[in-house]
């Protein structure tokens, strides 16, 4: 298999970098710095330190002993990213790109978010550092994340409605783009996920990669073997890339990106199942798009996965076959919520349910010798009030 990304950022036919002229001084400073800090043994040594002692690394890898007995079939076991501080994986990238913003002199953090835990994140970490912080997220999301909102505030980071557009993930960013521009000399733009111009979508994934690391130990630690299927939620797909990449050279463990199959045709997230390849947010990638090239309207109960766009990397391995895509409709990841809840008493991010419920499809088929892995990404807080009205009732 191929080193990717290339030296221009591109994995296959995938990546790059199609911005403002005005960004490309700062990306080049990125990749320069980010490329020194690879083999900087004191960053990497803060870096370590950071994951052990304040995120909480290594996460757990739990046998889900009554699910697997509820399901019948293959063993599951459960990467319990839900358990890092904040809650979700998405700290694994913001204390790594905090690193290299204090490196590079930066005074001031911007991000993007959708389901919050992105922005939580990253306002965790600049309170941490010592940075401002400014975090932008659409209006719809804003309300069905109420509590993220106020943790951000909380943790001393200003939030900054979006009101363009669909009021969802993809405004944000388009904001946060926007703000980089014209700040570009003392802010540094947290991207969320493993998409945007090069060489943010390598750098997320190396900073996730954790997450396959130590499953990679855990599960031989467990098993005495590598597990038979991995499988998580792909919105831009920084969890699933961060599970998948350590295993990519692995051909007997199969992968599976479940993306958000919303309410179904024409009203869903799932990037590489109905679109094909545009630029979106910096890179080419597979996009959600009309026939002129406009971008689409997107839905999905879980916010974290309502996003017209993957990372460009999954998309190079979707055209590979290394990884294979299915779909997951809000419907049915309610239901993986509550199968989690109540066989194993976690109670998981609505994105992580969705590969909850299609590990409930998949397992019964399989012999009970097999081993199947699931990413819980996040714990699912956030979302009871939007899951209580999906299902009629009252959270509070």
């Amino acid at each position: 298999m191929p080193k990717l990304p290339d030296k221009h950022g591109h994995f296959g036919l995938y990546g790059g970098r199609y911005v403002a002229e005005t960004l490309m001084p700062a990306l080049l400073e990125l990749e320069e710095v980010y490329c020194q800090c690879r083999r900087d043994s004191t960053f990497k040594r803060e870096l370590r330190a950071l994951q052990r002692d304040y995120i909480g690394r290594p996460t757990p890898l739990t046998f889900a002993a009554r699910l697997t007995e509820r399901l019948g079939g293959a063993k599951i076991y459960l990467k319990r990213e839900d358990l890092c501080h904040t809650g979700a994986h998405k700290i694994n990238n913001t204390i790594g790109q905090a690193l290299l913003a204090k490196r590079m002199g930066k005074e001031r953090l911007i991000a993007e978010t959708g389901a919050g835990q992105h922005g939580v994140a990253t306002a965790t970490v600049a309170a941490l550092l010592g940075f401002s912080c400014e975090v932008f997220m659409g209006r719809e999301d804003t309300v069905r994340q109420a509590p993220n909102v106020f943790r951000m505030r909380l943790l001393g980071a200003t939030l900054r409605e979006v009101i363009s557009g669909s009021q969802t993930l993809k405004d944000a960013m388009n904001e946060a783009l926007r703000d980089w521009i014209t700040h570009v000399a003392h802010t540094f733009y947290v991207i969320g996920t493993v998409a945007g111009p090069h060489p943010y979508p390598m750098l997320v994934r190396d900073f996730q990669s954790v997450i396959g690391r130590e499953t990679k130990k855990q599960i031989v630690r467990h098993e005495g073997r590598l597990p038979d299927y991995l499988i998580a939620c792909v919105g831009g797909g920084s969890n699933a890339l961060g599970l998948f990449a350590p295993f990519l050279l692995e051909t007997a463990v199969h992968m599976v990106a479940v993306e958000a199959g919303g309410l179904g045709a024409g009203r869903n997230a799932a990037s590489m199942a109905n679109g094909y390849a545009g630029v979106l947010h910096g890179s080419k990638t597979y996009v959600l798009q009309d026939e002129t090239g406009q971008i689409a309207a997107t839905h999905s109960l879980a916010p974290g996965l309502d996003y017209p766009g993957v990372g460009p990397e999954l998309s190079y391995w979707n055209d590979q076959q290394r990884i294979r895509c299915v779909t997951v409709q809000d419907a049915h990841a309610v239901e993986g919520m509550r199968l989690l809840a109540e066989t194993e008493g976690i109670i998981p991010a609505l994105e992580s349910a969705h590969a909850v419920a299609y590990a409930a499809t998949l397992v019964p088929q399989l012999p009970a010798t097999a081993i199947v892995v699931i990413n819980v990404s996040g714990r699912g807080d956030k979302d009871l009030q939007s899951v209580a009205s999906f299902l009629g009732e009252n959270a509070l």
